[in-house]
């Protein structure tokens, strides 16, 4: 049986975060960096994933509409490719996130 593979989309949010002296910040590249030193995600029964960090790492709550198509054309253009997405991003607007997929997900094409 062939291996699935999941895209995930990481637009911010605390799940990668960097603890500093100010707090939680985002920082590039770090929950790639995790994830590299958590085993659990790597043993032969995981999917094969792919992680594509936004730039820059977006606040939620200051995401506009252009930025919730941006995410959903993203997706769009790698549908054929992957077996599963994951859209990872804060917490603020997770009812409007759920709203904009419902939508994009009745489009065809």
């Amino acid at each position: 049986m062939q291996k699935k593979s999941i895209y995930v989309a990481y637009t911010g949010g605390t799940i990668g975060m960097q603890r500093s002296e100010q707090g939680y910040i985002p920082v590039s590249g770090h929950l790639q960096r995790q994830l590299a030193l958590m085993p659990e995600f790597h043993r032969p029964e995981m999917p094969d994933f792919t992680i594509h960090e936004y730039a820059p790492l977006m606040d939620s709550s200051d995401m506009t509409p252009e930025d919730w198509q941006h995410i959903a054309e993203d997706i769009k253009a790698r549908y054929a490719d992957y077996d599963g997405f994951v859209i990872l991003h804060g917490t603020d607007t997770m009812g409007v996130h759920r709203l904009g997929a419902l939508l994009h997900a009745g489009e065809s094409g």
